[in-house]
């Protein structure tokens, strides 16, 4: 049974300025798989998922999840899920 890998990373990729192009080299990877990644046509590795998450210095369940994340602005702002 293969569940759907939640993912921030196009956010947070252009939060950084970083390109598909450039976060696929860094991590050893085609860039369109990235592409895939953050659309959800596609889950990473578990070695991929953590080379991506040392590459942005942030903890692998910032950019990876198993559950749908909340929304950035119900998280900094506290409201509470309905």
């Amino acid at each position: 049974m293969s569940e759907q890998v939640h993912n921030r990373l196009a956010m947070v990729r252009a939060e950084r300025g970083v390109s598909r192009q450039v976060l696929a080299e860094a991590v050893g990877a085609h860039y369109q798989t990235i592409g895939y990644i953050e659309r959800g046509q596609y889950n990473p590795s578990l070695d991929l998922a953590l080379r991506i998450a040392e590459f942005f210095e942030l903890p692998v369940e910032a950019l990876f999840s198993l559950r749908p994340f909340r929304s950035l602005t119900d998280e900094v702002y506290g409201r509470k899920k309905q």
